[in-house]
């Protein structure tokens, strides 16, 4: 358990640099009982930048994507910021996005811990972490095609053709800005039905722990090898057909971000990768719907954008210059 000073400076973060509240916000912090601890510290570090400050408590959701309670939904539609400090997303959720369509500024926190806060990727400059970010998206910005190789197997096409890419900088100043904390990566939804061929996940929380295989045929995931085989799947199986679908393409950004077994932190690490199945409707152009969104985390990839290496062996290559682990 983190101290209470480190748990308030990654709390003070969170609202005065990353969220910039200002006096008179309303700001939501939505939690369940898992995180209540991390929710009081939020609470109290908008409180002392004069803002008016609420609390309110969910049960855990059973697995990332699905809805809050509808009293949740509605609370969240009345607040200037929202921070989300939650044992499973609400990031790929319908409440989510009307809340970010009627203007506010939120930061979702799935699967964050009190070490989480107070070390790691939530203590970066994220003037920096901005402007890689911007980097990396900028030169996936346009592009037809990405192919991704790892040296555990994954040997994946896909077209992006089209596709905006999103920008999870960790500065949410702007009404209707959405993204993480911690923060740190361009992501985009693949064009439906174009993703081919395998892909390995080396990392998928406590999901996966060993490298799963994993075919891909027309934009779904059909075929999965590797001892936690029946653990994604039975997670799959349990939301609908679409949760197969390949969801999302991103890239790692966060210089300071660790790998710990939690998704959150894991996809942010500078030098990783990840893809997503199920629903792909928070990035530009995605139109898949599911109840389910999650991440596999992929190490030391190599990165091809139109048959040129944005990244090789895990290094980004931006500006003729290499940067990462």
């Amino acid at each position: 358990m983190a101290s209470l000073l480190g748990l308030m400076r990654g709390a003070r973060i969170a609202v005065e640099t990353c969220m910039a509240v200002k006096p008179g916000e309303e700001v939501l912090v939505v939690t369940d009982t898992g995180k209540l601890r991390i929710a009081e510290a939020l609470a109290y570090a908008a409180g002392s930048l004069g803002a008016e400050v609420s609390i309110i408590t969910m049960l855990p959701r059973e697995r990332s994507g699905l809805e809050p309670p509808r009293a949740v939904a509605k609370a969240m539609l009345g607040a200037d910021v929202v921070l989300m400090p939650t044992t499973r997303s609400l990031s790929h959720t319908e409440a989510r996005r009307k809340a970010s369509e009627a203007g506010a500024r939120i930061a979702s926190m799935p699967g964050i811990t009190e070490e989480m806060m107070s070390t790691g990727g939530m203590t970066a400059d994220y003037e920096q972490v901005a402007a890689l970010t911007e980097a990396v998206a900028n030169a996936l910005e346009g592009r037809r095609e990405a192919h991704l190789i790892t040296p555990s197997g994954t040997d994946l096409k896909m077209s992006i053709e089209g596709r905006g890419v999103l920008r999870d900088t960790g500065l949410y100043h702007r009404p209707g800005d959405f993204g993480n904390l911690p923060a740190g990566e361009a992501c985009l939804a693949p064009v439906e039905g174009t993703a081919e061929g395998v892909l390995v996940i080396d990392r998928m929380g406590s999901i996966v722990t060993r490298p799963l295989e994993v075919r891909v045929e027309a934009g779904r995931a059909v075929d999965f090898k590797g001892p936690d085989a029946d653990r994604l799947l039975e997670l799959l199986r349990s939301a609908d057909e679409n949760a197969y679908n390949i969801a999302e393409l991103g890239i790692g950004t966060n210089p300071k971000a660790r790998l710990r077994g939690v998704v959150l932190e894991d996809e942010k690490v500078l030098g990783t990768v990840h893809v997503a199945f199920g629903d792909n409707r928070s990035f530009p152009g995605g139109r898949v719907a599911s109840s389910i969104h999650l991440d596999a985390i992929l190490l030391k990839p190599t990165l091809y954008v139109d048959g040129e290496p944005l990244m090789r062996d895990g290094r980004l290559l931006i500006s003729g210059r290499a940067s990462g682990p």
